[in-house]
């Protein structure tokens, strides 16, 4: 192929959109008219892209290699507000379709009833009541001739379709909001830890300060100095202790729990999850087909589409037909026999000749807003490209830091430990410890938030690759006819 890119039609994302002929070929009209360049690999990856393993990307937080993690995801995925709201939702849009779809068929009604009457004397009559019973079907059937229902009900089968693709979304995003929240409750508690040990050590180097005072050998400067940088370091753990309680809380909330529910589970300090060495990233796209989101995006367009050839069919005229067959008699025992019986057949056509432009304006609206779902399926193609492309970038820079990171940190605890025994032997400078002090402090707490960090990437790298759910091929009741 000449050109460096290659085109993505909007029918290639691996969904069939079928219908009716008129709706496959505004499809196809679009099809042309609006693509999107999509590159044949992604250009943040050093490595080739290797395939990606369905069953490994449904359940990528398995690679992590942590129970708890796992735990917490699979009960969010069962429980969790959002996800049971998305669920309501689908049943919301599912019984709207066949609500839809019903209307293609014919209705069919059984009655039933009696009726007593008198003639009077004063009428000329003898003053005897008599009953008239009468039984019978009614049927009645809207032919859709210019395809106005079936259109409607394509529109809603596509809105089920989506619907089900939105729910497949929140699935896999409710799973890495939850991975994100316990990298987070972690990495503060890494922190704290951090925290914690270097006051320790500080508390240290402030008795070793007091102790040379007493003995003169040291001025109440050095004292100062030491308290300040110890309590400044106290000062920074109640902020890690609040990142840490919020997402304990977050967790509880996305598992479908109070807070502090799961104080008992969580307050054992772990390591953080250990980031994979490599991830297949497949090719981009690959990566479209797999993305709930751009699907229902796209679902959501054929859905636009049908809508708005429903609403251009309201230019053509509308054939009912109806009929009824019965029987009526005077004694119960009557009915059913041929002299009682009564049929109709009706039939009606029915057309607009002056509205005062409502149609019209009816079209024109839905164009806009099926306008309005392509420029959203665009978006979220585009949009899928940039996530997988930033988080790739965010997990190879990451990783390179934390390598530093982890150097500066080991030669920060080197340096602090030789400054305070030189220090404590009278060899060197109070401040020098201070300063290889706040150096450590500083490196470790970095390389926590690094390492952190890598995990962040590794989620989102995940999560826009499309991780999170089984993908399948996605069709509505129109596709298969």
């Amino acid at each position: 192929m000449s050109s460096p890119f290659r085109t993505l039609p909007l029918v290639a994302l691996g969904l069939v959109l079928g219908g009716c002929a008129t709706l496959d070929q505004r499809l196809e009209a679009l099809a042309s008219a609006h693509r999107v360049s999509v590159p044949p690999a992604w250009s943040a990856s050093a490595q080739a892209a290797r395939p990606v393993d369905a069953g490994e990307l449904a359940r990528w937080w398995r690679q992590l290699g942590d129970p708890l993690l796992e735990q917490l995801i699979d009960t969010a995925l069962t429980a969790a507000p959002d996800l049971r709201s998305a669920q309501a939702k689908l049943r919301q849009s599912r019984a709207t379709r066949d609500l839809a779809v019903a209307n293609l068929y014919p209705s069919l009604g059984v009655s039933a009833g009696a009726t007593r009457s008198r003639t009077g004397v004063e009428a000329g009559g003898s003053n005897q009541s008599q009953t008239l019973y009468t039984a019978g079907f009614d049927a009645s059937w809207e032919p859709s001739i210019f395809g106005g229902l079936r259109d409607a009900a394509t529109g809603a089968e596509a809105d089920a379709a989506a619907m089900a693709a939105t729910l497949e979304s929140t699935r896999a995003s409710l799973a890495a909001e939850v991975a994100l929240e316990y990298v987070s409750l972690r990495a503060s508690q890494q922190r704290l830890g951090i925290a914690r040990a270097n006051v320790a050590s500080q508390a240290e180097t402030l008795q070793i300060a007091e102790w040379r005072e007493l003995a003169g050998l040291v001025t109440a400067l050095d004292v100062a100095q030491a308290r300040t940088n110890l309590e400044q370091t106290r000062a920074s753990m109640p902020a890690l202790e609040n990142s840490r309680a919020a997402a304990e809380n977050r967790l509880a909330l996305l598992s479908g729990r109070p807070p502090d529910s799961l104080r008992e589970t969580l307050q054992e300090i772990r390591p953080l999850p250990a980031a994979p060495e490599t991830i297949a990233v497949g090719i981009p796209a690959d990566t479209l087909r797999q993305r709930p989101d751009v699907q229902a995006a796209e679902l959501t367009l054929k859905a636009e589409i049908a809508r708005t050839a429903e609403r251009e069919a309201d230019r053509y005229p509308t054939l009912t037909l109806s009929g009824s067959l019965g029987w009526k008699a005077l004694g119960l025992s009557a009915l059913g026999g041929s002299d009682g019986l009564v049929r109709s057949l009706a039939a009606s056509l029915a057309t607009t000749l002056f509205d005062g432009g409502r149609i019209r304006s009816r079209i024109a609206v839905q164009n806009a807003v099926q306008e309005q779902a392509l420029i959203a399926w665009e978006k979220s193609v585009l949009t899928a490209l940039e996530d997988v492309e930033n988080a790739m970038s965010a997990y190879a820079t990451g990783r390179e830091r934390t390598e530093a990171r982890r150097r500066a940190a080991a030669s920060a605890a080197t340096a602090a430990e030789l400054a305070r025994a030189q220090y404590q032997a009278g060899l060197a400078d109070f401040q020098n410890v201070l300063e290889t002090e706040r150096t450590l402090l500083a490196a470790q707490d970095n390389l926590a938030s690094a390492n952190a960090d890598v995990l962040t990437a590794v989620i989102q790298l995940y999560k826009a690759l499309g991780g999170g759910w089984q993908a399948v091929p996605v069709t509505t009741e129109s596709d298969k006819s």
